[in-house]
């Protein structure tokens, strides 16, 4: 069954490569392309000034606030001289590390190195572990949740099980 699919992508790199990149490039284009899309069309919505509700009519008045409110302006430049001041230190701090680690470093400092990059990224991860564990705590939202629908029982039964037990 497989071996006439081999043989036909056997000599056609580009067209395996093609076949390999679709599934993950629908996924952009459908989910991250269309939703950045639908934020841009949200953008063009009026603004209910009593309300403060997004009224679905086409206006650029949101845009001219961005530039003429004093508040929106300092936010604007701030974010402008934030992403300035990132791809600054990047250039001056990664590119001579990267260059350094795939040129120069032999393998217990590019181990180092390596860690030293990754190990600022496991902190958003460990502070989504301890948030799970104080919504999922005993004494937690969820928990709120099924005290104030009066299922404390069911909850209590659940975490009794072998499997998911624990406090």
């Amino acid at each position: 069954m497989l071996r006439p699919i081999s043989t036909f992508l056997h000599g056609r790199n580009a067209f395996y490569v093609s076949l390999l990149l679709l599934p993950p490039l629908l996924w952009l284009g459908t989910v991250y392309l269309a939703s950045l899309f639908a934020l841009l069309m949200q953008s063009f919505y009026a603004i209910d000034e009593f309300t403060a509700r997004i009224v679905p009519e086409f206006t650029l008045k949101t845009y001219g606030q961005l530039f003429t409110q004093p508040a929106n302006v300092d936010i604007v430049l701030r974010t402008v001289l934030m992403a300035v001041a990132v791809t600054i230190a990047s250039v001056v701090i990664a590119f001579p590390l990267a260059n350094y680690m795939a040129r120069h470093a032999g393998p217990k400092m590019k181990a180092l190195c390596y860690v030293g990059v990754m190990l600022p990224m496991w902190t958003s991860y460990l502070v989504k572990v301890y948030a799970w564990r104080l919504i999922l705590a005993k004494q937690g939202i969820v928990a709120w949740g099924f005290d104030a629908a009066g299922a404390t029982p069911l909850l209590d039964r659940l975490l009794a099980t072998p499997v998911v037990g624990g406090p």
